[in-house]
């Protein structure tokens, strides 16, 4: 008889066989009266010299050590529902003395095997995180991060994919020895209270100055990259032994924008994480059939994953205009959706396709050193879980045709606009309507600039430099009365402490003053602080301008865009649409 059915006669749960001996402590198997036994014999246990061999049914006798099966483990104490409790063998007839006993029998028995699942799944947890750890891959950020996300600040992410072809399949790809490119590249933005995100997409081709990166080498020790002035975006990874801290780094001389972490993911990225969540669905406005992606797709709904997936964000010939900037489309759509399939009941109630998740998004990442473990990237998870879909907004770095070339192949920034998107983010501003309270804070902001406005020989200014570039007090302090004619300011020199944000403050008798000094210097309501005047250098009371980082320069507006300029194309997440 099997290990299942051993002991099932009579509807009676092996569970209930095993008996807690009070003066051993031990559990012994005790079976009712046994129908006459097969003609070929069971291996028997030899009794010991000089002992009367053990009751029929038991394992053991009281005192002796019972004797443990290799990989078996004790059935836990149970019996089938309505099956009458039988009596032990050799106490048939008499008072069920031993009933009272029942509960507290159950109750060691669930205990002590409760006790044993919670160290053996803890043990297991704790081996489980340790191979999700060795999973992760990671590279240093050479200090070209803010020093990894916080829990209290608006996070910046640097999301890559690279055209390198290691993994199985993916060397019939394009170019088989590619170096890997930062072919895809994303900016993820979130917010400082987790209302909406911004993931910015930065082309290939788009014409920047890659800077020297200092980069550590596989011994350890550290190399300076010469930059390149004028060369493709893509080239600030792989190129001249480029790691990703130098994409950081070119991504920040390009947006102001100093990234917490970065993800560097391959080809086998997009394969594997889509299989594991069982595919992700996207729309497609037309047919397509572009042999050189390997993706042939009807119009219409299709469910993709594994390699039909990694097709679907390498097309570009068959949609929009065949470039890379149609491709990054197709891609935003690709990553709304897989961020609606991982944000769904479907993922987040399935265990394995949790598991899967594990072990797929640990094995296609590389990250920073910041992000070198599985609980760091939990919290980083923690965080972006609290996103709604509908607040990320999907949108291109705004570019135009390359005015140098007669054939186009590459692109340069659209300086019309690109700058106030850099703004947007810089400023924590989301693409997305904001929460009634945040335009009800607003308002009472933009509040302040309303009202008369002083003539600007009537506006008295003190001017302190708060983080500025050196010289910058003076520089404004001669703008705003040569070319402004605020003639009553003063250079105070440098501020107590530094600011990250160029501050005005005034008293309230001094509100229309400040208005017009704000309408000069383009600073927002947000810049102004009511608060109290000081004497200048002829005993009159004055504002105080306090120059922060995020000075320009003078006659640079400091005035944060509040939208997304007209033309700059988005899209949000939680929406489905159809590539063209």
């Amino acid at each position: 008889m099997d290990a299942q059915g051993r002991g099932r006669a009579d509807d009676i749960d092996p569970a209930d066989q095993w008996v807690l001996n009070p003066n051993t402590g031990e559990y012994e198997l005790r079976l009712p009266p046994s129908p006459p036994q097969s003609g070929v014999p069971s291996p028997r246990r030899p009794p010991a010299p000089d002992t009367a061999p053990p009751a029929r049914g038991r394992t053991q006798a009281p005192g002796r050590p019972r004797p443990e099966t290799p990989g078996r483990s004790v059935p836990p104490s149970r019996r089938r529902r309505g099956a009458p409790e039988e009596p032990l063998p050799g106490r048939r007839g008499r008072r069920p003395a031993k009933k009272a006993a029942k509960g507290k029998k159950a109750l060691l028995w669930t205990g002590g095997a409760m006790a044993f699942v919670l160290v053996a799944g803890a043990g297991a947890a704790y081996f489980y995180i340790e191979h999700l750890n060795d999973n992760i891959a990671s590279v240093s950020d050479d200090g070209a991060s803010t020093g990894g996300f916080q829990k209290d600040k608006a996070i910046n992410i640097l999301l890559i994919g690279t055209d390198k072809r290691t993994g199985k399949g993916n060397e019939s790809y394009g170019d088989s020895g590619s170096v890997g490119h930062a072919d895809t590249t994303i900016l993820l933005h979130v917010s400082k209270d987790r209302s909406n995100a911004t993931a910015l997409s930065i082309p290939r081709d788009l014409i920047v100055d890659v800077p020297d990166c200092p980069t550590t080498q596989e011994d350890g020790s550290q190399k300076i990259i010469p930059g390149t002035q004028q060369a493709r975006f893509n080239t600030s990874l792989g190129q001249d032994g480029r790691t990703p801290s130098c994409t950081m780094r070119t991504v920040t001389e390009l947006t102001g924008v100093k990234p917490d972490n970065f993800m560097v993911a391959d080809f086998n990225a997009v394969k594997t994480l889509t299989s594991a969540v069982g595919g992700v669905e996207v729309c497609l406005g037309k047919d397509i059939d572009d042999p050189d992606s390997h993706l042939k797709l009807s119009k219409g709904t299709h469910t993709i994953e594994g390699e039909q997936a990694l097709a679907f964000v390498r097309t570009r010939h068959a949609v929009g205009f065949g470039g890379d900037l149609s491709r990054i489309g197709l891609q935003q759509q690709f990553l709304s959706a897989l961020m609606r399939k991982l944000k769904s009941n479907d993922t987040l109630t399935s265990p394995s396709k949790m598991l899967d998740l594990a072990e797929a998004g640990t094995k296609a990442l590389t990250v920073d050193s910041q992000l070198d473990s599985i609980g760091k990237l939990k919290d980083l998870g923690l965080e972006l879980g609290k996103l709604d879909t509908k607040n990320l907004t999907f949108t291109t770095t705004p570019v135009i045709d390359n005015p140098t070339e007669k054939v186009k192949s590459t692109v340069v920034l659209n300086e019309s606009t690109a700058p106030q998107v850099f703004d947007m983010i810089k400023n924590d501003v989301s693409f997305t309507a904001v929460k009634e309270q945040k335009k009800k804070e607003a308002a009472a902001v933009a509040a302040r600039l309303k009202g008369a406005k002083a003539p600007a020989s009537e506006v008295r200014v003190r001017i302190l430099n708060g983080g500025a570039d050196p010289g910058s007090a003076q520089e404004t302090l001669s703008w705003l009365q040569v070319e402004e004619g605020v003639t009553k300011s003063e250079n105070a020199g440098n501020a107590p402490a530094e600011l990250a944000k160029t501050t005005l403050e005034y008293a309230p008798d001094q509100a229309d003053q400040a208005r017009r000094l704000a309408d000069i210097m383009g600073l927002s309501g947000a810049a102004m602080k009511p608060g109290e005047s000081v004497e200048n250098a002829q005993g009159v009371p004055a504002m105080t301008l306090t120059l922060g980082k995020d000075f320009k320069g003078a006659g640079a507006s400091l005035t944060a865009p509040s939208k997304a300029p007209e033309g700059v194309q988005k899209s949000t997440a939680d929406k489905v649409e159809c590539a063209q």
